[in-house]
């Protein structure tokens, strides 16, 4: 016969164990900006490959980078896509969007290299011939500003152009077909939807600046032992929606999963898309990885251009990765 004090035990832990299979069971909320990082996610949505890691996934789109930090800091969401510039900048107190209390973010995996370009009016021939127009970024330290500045400030122009903070890719996206800018900085299939409508690209960055970290998977840092089972299942069933949809045989479903979610897309689009964004070399990351030499190049880009966010450790947590490819 158990005694009185163990059956209150038991009692007492019947809760516990039943809140943390809620909490478990609880989808994991995702923030990110339109663009490539999403498409592993619409992938392992379509064919079941969240669930058979035993988590269940709900994303949201942000219209720009101050948005997505100032819902991350108040606990909206538990996992944010976003350019580890952004991290750099909120953790050294330099982000766009004021944040009271203690601030922390942690980048856990990367998703790319940003797969960056200039991409400007169709009568605009040269980076030169930006002098006196207007750009746009998403917020003037945050967001791949500091890419764009470094590009111009190489062509020489940096000081004849004026940078308006429009938003997240599809807002930039938006201002360039509408005419309100001369260019702005998009990644991949923004880019791609861009040229389809007649804009020019001006420059790769790769090309300009060489290696750069782009996308990471970002989480508030004093939230990460919580979430830390729902983290490790969604980085391992985002690595293997990558290489679903990079499989050949798969091609035609990875497709139909970006064109149900892309608005406004077209096949041809969205077969470029594919061919650069699962380009073995250059497309998104197949194992999770944080390039360290890119990395190198966002923070000597924030040294330059806004304040020293101090060692790359500060801004990292890599024992997710390490879980999700163990």
């Amino acid at each position: 016969m158990p005694t009185r004090r163990a059956a209150l035990a038991a009692g007492l832990a019947l809760p516990i164990i039943a809140r943390a299979a809620a909490a478990q069971a609880a989808p994991l909320r995702v923030i990110a900006f339109a663009g490539a990082s999403n498409w592993p996610i619409w992938a392992a949505q379509a064919n079941g490959i969240f669930a058979r890691h035993g988590v269940e996934v709900a994303m949201e789109f942000t219209p720009n980078s101050r948005a997505l930090f100032r819902n991350m800091h108040e606990g909206r969401f538990d996992l944010a896509l976003t350019a580890i510039d952004n991290i750099l900048a909120y953790n050294s107190g330099q982000g766009e969007e004021p944040l009271s209390g203690p601030v922390g973010f942690a980048a856990l995996f990367g998703v790319d290299n940003g797969l960056l370009s200039v991409m400007a009016q169709p009568e605009i021939g040269s980076l030169q011939a930006l002098a006196g127009r207007s750009v746009s970024v998403d917020a003037m330290t945050t967001g791949f500003a500091f890419v764009l500045r470094e590009i111009l400030e190489r062509a020489g122009v940096v000081d004849r152009v004026t940078f308006e903070a429009v938003g997240g890719g599809a807002q930039r996206l938006a201002a360039l077909l509408e005419g309100r800018q001369a260019a702005t900085l998009l990644n991949t299939p923004l880019d791609l939807a861009a040229e389809a409508r007649g804009m020019r690209r001006l420059a790769r960055a790769a090309e300009v600046i060489g290696p750069y970290q782009g996308v990471v998977g970002m989480v508030r840092r004093d939230r990460l032992e919580e979430l830390r089972p729902r983290l490790v299942a969604f980085a391992r069933a985002f690595r293997e929606a990558v290489a679903w949809c990079a499989d050949p045989a798969n091609r035609e479903g990875a497709l139909a999963a970006f064109l149900a979610n892309q608005q406004g897309s077209t096949r041809p689009v969205a077969e470029r898309a594919h061919a650069a964004l699962f380009d073995p070399a250059n497309g998104i990351y197949r194992d999770l990885r944080i390039d360290m030499e890119g990395l190198a190049t966002v923070i000597a880009l924030r040294r330059k251009f806004g304040r020293d966010p101090g060692p790359a450790e500060r801004h990292l947590d890599l024992s997710v990765r390490a879980a999700a490819l163990a």
